[in-house]
């Protein structure tokens, strides 16, 4: 058996996320729709790993995902049948065959999201489904100064909305700010992220950029004595990399 690894770009606009189980489960997920035509494609049920999941309205650059198969089909053949038959804001850039042992999720070493927003005067019209426009510029030094404070290894389950009873620490390994005047990104590299935990991040990000909150709430929110800030606009949140 064949286990093949896709790389899928993807507007997560109209979706429920990568997948979306239990309570609110969905068959409107970025997963489903593969799944949908893997299936037809091979006449197989399979199932579908990814690197990350992604949630309601996130975008990707390059999201990774496997699937094990008997297909004989070539990998550009597969390549081909699935942009053929997948919707047009989904689109796999990558086929490969790996080893046997390769899962994108566990085998995931760290994920990057970047958060593009712009900051002229008027929004794009062109660029208002994909960036967030901020109407004020946020304070780019005093974002730095609080991203500094949120790197490193703490339990995050005070920026994020799971319920789960897990362990909830993660590694922040790095956040930038990058400001050219037009348009701002906030890029986050971690080993792992909680549910909205990337949103909510950036949201409080955002508030202290904007004067709203200080770096010093950083402390405040893991000592779980004050809130994170609501979960930024998803629409300008990207899943840049998976890295293994």
């Amino acid at each position: 058996m064949r286990n093949i690894k896709l790389t899928i770009e993807y507007d997560g606009s109209r979706y429920q996320g990568w997948t979306r189980l239990g309570k609110n489960e969905s068959t409107n997920t970025i997963s489903n729709k593969i799944i949908e035509v893997i299936q037809k494609m091979t006449g197989e049920t399979v199932e579908l790993f990814c690197g990350c999941r992604t949630e309601t309205g996130v975008h990707a650059y390059a999201q990774i995902a496997n699937f094990k198969t008997n297909t004989e089909m070539k990998d550009y053949e597969i390549q081909h049948y699935l942009n053929r038959y997948l919707p047009m804001d989904i689109a796999v850039i990558q086929v490969e065959d790996v080893p046997e042992r390769f899962h994108s999720q566990l085998n995931a070493r760290s994920k990057i999201y970047v958060y593009r927003m712009t900051i002229n005067d008027v929004p794009s019209v062109f660029d208002r489904k994909y960036t967030f426009h901020c109407f004020r510029s946020p304070d780019k030094k005093a974002m730095q100064q609080a991203a500094l404070l949120l790197t490193g290894r703490h339990d995050f389950k005070s920026f994020s909305t799971v319920k789960q009873t897990k362990s909830t620490e993660r590694e922040i390994y790095k956040i930038e700010v990058y400001d050219d005047g037009e348009e701002m990104q906030i890029t986050i590299h971690a080993d792992d992220f909680l549910h909205n935990m990337a949103r909510m991040i950036i949201g409080t990000l955002l508030e202290i950029g904007l004067g709203t909150r200080k770096k010093e709430d950083i402390e405040e929110i893991f000592a779980g004595r004050q809130s994170a800030s609501l979960p930024c606009d998803a629409k300008g949140l990207y899943l840049q990399e998976v890295r293994y």
